[in-house]
């Protein structure tokens, strides 16, 4: 079974750092046509001075909570490559929650930015997708992939807009997935523990026991890099995943297995 993506064409958001940067230059790698999106026009442009040869790669900056915003990417994107085959929802934030302060909007914040931008881009992309169906006799339509958190399962106040932010992401995977199965079009998310992306290297910064503690708590005994999540999203982009929809997979070193209350997961 065959994990190319070779010729297709995928959304990343999140694009400008950190894991959704890893996946897109990973996916261009591998042969796919990229569309980079991110708030951060600046740090965009920068990147993609560095694109691989080796694959098709664009930019698209802009406030995706914002409907037009996300009609405007998706306009960009098929002008550039005529069309869309894969999704990544990788565009996150964390903010630290105090459930007891009523002037804390740390809840609505990570909703918006974390779920809400995600759900109207795959709405979005989603139809796209369902036309384009209508020209493939046979295959996959389209892979939509949203990244998590096992922050959705784990109980940690002071993270607790990004858990509730993360656990309707997951929820959405799973609707979208039914909604979409009918199209051919495949939806699931991958939920990781610690990854060394852009917001845990910030929290760690100057911070060796918090290191210390992630990587006792975690079996593997230590932080992925963000290539590995990026090798998990090329699979469930690929026909090699098919049969899969609907479906969470966790990549954590086998964190959740044993994780503590104490130990924050970013």
């Amino acid at each position: 079974m065959s994990y190319s993506v070779e010729g297709k064409t995928a959304i990343i958001t999140g694009a400008a750092n950190g894991v959704g940067l890893a996946i897109a230059r990973h996916l261009a790698q591998a042969g796919a046509n990229v569309m980079l999106a991110d708030m951060d026009e600046a740090r965009l442009a920068d990147e993609l001075g560095e694109a691989p040869e080796d694959g098709a790669m664009r930019y698209f900056a802009g406030d995706l909570r914002k409907r037009l915003t996300v009609a405007n990417l998706l306009s960009a994107t098929i002008e550039a490559f005529d069309q869309v085959d894969i999704l990544v929802n990788a565009s996150r934030q964390v903010l630290h929650t105090d459930p007891l302060d009523t002037e804390d909007s740390s809840v609505e914040t990570m909703l918006e930015q974390n779920f809400m931008a995600a759900y109207k881009l795959t709405q979005t992309v989603a139809r796209r997708m369902i036309k384009q169906a209508e020209t493939r006799e046979d295959g996959q339509a389209g892979a939509i992939i949203n990244i998590s958190s096992i922050a959705a399962r784990r109980v940690h106040p002071e993270l607790m807009g990004y858990s509730v932010a993360t656990a309707a992401l997951d929820q959405m995977t799973r609707s979208m997935a039914v909604t979409l199965a009918p199209h051919r079009i495949r939806v699931n998310a991958v939920a990781f523990g610690s990854v060394m992306s852009a917001s845990l290297r910030g929290a760690l910064k100057g911070d060796s026991a918090a290191r210390e503690d992630i990587e006792d708590n975690t079996p593997l005994g230590r932080i992925a890099g963000p290539g590995e999540l990026a090798e998990t999203v090329q699979f469930l982009a690929s026909e090699g995943s098919g049969f899969i929809t609907g479906q969470i997979m966790t990549v954590d070193g086998g964190r959740t297995l044993v994780d503590p209350v104490s130990a924050a997961a970013h």
